[in-house]
């Protein structure tokens, strides 16, 4: 299985990173005239971070641009190599860390950060 965003095999397998933020909760506490102790109010789950690097590789300078309009600030779904789905995904930053002709083609080493707004 490869690693997929929207369907799509954007990323080469061979050198994609994926790690996963833990899910947090938040809660209010107040304190009551009357009442020993605390109202805690579970606000619920929320949002994790989830990033990404690897590197992309295309044969021209115009394939390699139409891979990266693929990412854009839309929500998404995230696919893993390994058979993890992650749904719900907002693309914070994609960053171009470097780019070099290599090979057949252009080479270019991202990084993601996407935040996941819910299940």
């Amino acid at each position: 299985m490869k690693t997929t965003l929207d369907g799509q095999a954007l990323f080469d397998d061979r050198e994609v990173t994926v790690v996963v933020g833990s899910p947090s909760r938040a809660a209010v506490e107040r304190a009551i005239a009357g009442l020993n102790g605390v109202l805690s109010i579970d606000l619920g789950q929320r949002p994790r971070q989830i990033h990404q690097t690897g590197v992309l590789r295309s044969v021209s300078r115009t394939a390699m641009q139409a891979r990266l309009n693929s990412i854009d600030g839309r929500t998404h779904t995230l696919s893993t190599a390994d058979g993890q789905v992650y749904s719900n995904l907002r693309v914070d930053t994609f960053k171009q860390l470097r780019e070099r002709t290599g090979g057949p083609g252009v080479v270019v080493e991202y990084e993601v950060v996407y935040t996941q707004l819910g299940d």
